[in-house]
């Protein structure tokens, strides 16, 4: 059985994701769509990495009072994710 990941972002979200949801081949390619500038993955990624409930979740928590979800506070989240991810998975 795999593993939870379980960690909170900088604004507060907390999240848990299972190893086998990182361990995916396709998310590894939408990051890569990412990095080179594809925008229009984000959304495939988020629900590749937290599935449809948890995603919603996310956005949710990051939407601002107009019912606006910034990019740029949601790619700087997504990051501080897999940088916990990263850090949880070393120790």
């Amino acid at each position: 059985m795999a593993k939870n990941i379980k960690g909170t972002t900088p604004s507060g979200f907390k999240f848990e994701i299972s190893e086998r949801r990182l361990s995916n081949y396709e998310l590894l390619e939408l990051l890569g769509e990412v990095d080179e500038g594809n925008g229009q993955a984000f959304p495939k990624v988020l629900k590749l990495l937290f599935g449809e409930e948890q995603a919603k979740a996310f956005k949710d928590h990051l939407r601002e009072e107009d019912g606006i979800v910034p990019t740029d506070k949601l790619a700087e989240e997504l990051k501080a994710v897999f940088n916990t991810v990263q850090e949880l998975k070393k120790s």
